[in-house]
């Protein structure tokens, strides 16, 4: 988390489309703290800090705090209002979100990454930065200082409880594997022939896996933001990959809109109610599957532990379109379990 001096004036907020109010003006909402959230809603890191945002400006709307979610899209599929808002419907998110579709504001802001935010206050000045996950702590403890500033009165709330094991602080947690992007332009092919931009390859799955990389078996077209699937109805592919983590998620959606399945293994096995994601669903037959009903990520493992294995998506349906896979870690039990001040920064 960075702190500055009263150096740099917050920038308005033009954007491309408001939910849930009327625009806000950073000019004209001074005298109140204000709270920016650059988020993206296919983003795990973005959705797991949403709860302390929405308790944020539950506890301190009424000292002053003003909270802004500036919607600065991954992936293109971002861009649609009407994708943005059933996620907004979905997330049950209650302040003003705006969408931010060619990363202006994000830009004039100075974001690289999601999550970022930013704690703006009453004379319009940026006084503070944070980026990712964690030190939620330290963050609130900056919005309770900068309210007081501003000149609210009165006992303050205790500062939120952590919503989980990896966000208390002091937490040491194993490191996970990073996002692994599928589109040509970022993306980390494992397989031996490589990419083809806005082409299609049949692709062969060796069963070799490095760490990092995803691996195809089928017919997939290469693009900018993903690999696209488009065998016949007879036809099926696979997309595969080693990690470290506890969870795993998948964005994914389709060409056209059309409802779909995804069915999903780890280790060559079906699911288990010990490893089921949030998404999952389990088939008559025991398989297990994510329904995939638009663009967005969804949550595929969920293991009790953290471990290294290999996930598989199978798929028949073309047009299936598979964006990333991203990683959830979790925390070292030694290590939380071990006498304060053992193992703890």
């Amino acid at each position: 988390m960075e702190s500055y001096q009263k150096t740099f004036r917050a920038p308005e907020l033009f954007g491309d489309f408001w939910l849930n109010s009327d625009p806000v003006s950073v000019r004209e909402i001074r005298g109140n703290v204000l709270l920016v959230d650059f988020w993206d809603y296919s983003s795990v890191h973005c959705i797991r800090a949403l709860p302390y945002v929405k308790e944020w400006q539950r506890k301190y709307r009424d000292y002053g705090l003003v909270v802004v979610g500036v919607h600065t899209p991954e992936f293109a599929f971002g861009q649609d209002e009407h994708n943005v808002r059933k996620a907004v419907q979905d997330l049950d998110i209650p302040y003003p979100i705006v969408g931010d579709n060619e990363a202006r504001i994000w830009s004039s802001f100075g974001s690289r990454t999601w999550p970022t935010k930013f704690l703006v206050d009453k004379d319009g000045f940026i006084r503070v930065m944070h980026q990712g996950e964690g030190s939620y702590d330290q963050f609130e403890r900056s919005i309770q200082f900068m309210v007081t500033e501003a000149g609210m009165r009165g006992e303050l709330p205790d500062l939120t409880t952590p919503v989980r094991d990896t966000d208390v602080p002091g937490a040491v947690c194993y490191r996970t594997t990073a996002e692994v992007r599928t589109g040509y332009l970022r993306g980390a092919l494992g397989n031996t022939e490589g990419y083809t931009p806005e082409s299609t390859l049949e692709y062969v799955d060796q069963g070799i896996y490095l760490p990092g990389r995803f691996y195809l078996n089928g017919k997939w077209t290469s693009e900018r933001e993903s690999v696209r699937f488009v065998g016949g109805s007879k036809e099926s592919g696979t997309a595969s990959v080693r990690y470290e983590a506890t969870e795993v998620n998948a964005v994914l959606g389709h060409e056209h809109g059309k409802k779909c399945k995804v069915l999903v293994q780890q280790d060559g096995r079906w699911l288990e109610k010990s490893n089921r994601g949030s998404d999952v669903a389990v088939g008559k037959d025991g398989s297990t599957y994510v329904t995939v009903d638009r663009f967005r990520m969804f949550n595929i493992i969920k293991n009790s532990q953290f471990g290294e294995h290999a996930v598989r998506l199978f798929t028949n349906v073309a047009d299936l379109r598979l964006f990333s896979f991203t990683f959830v870690g979790s925390v070292i039990p030694e290590v939380m379990n071990a006498p304060q001040g053992i193992g703890m920064n």
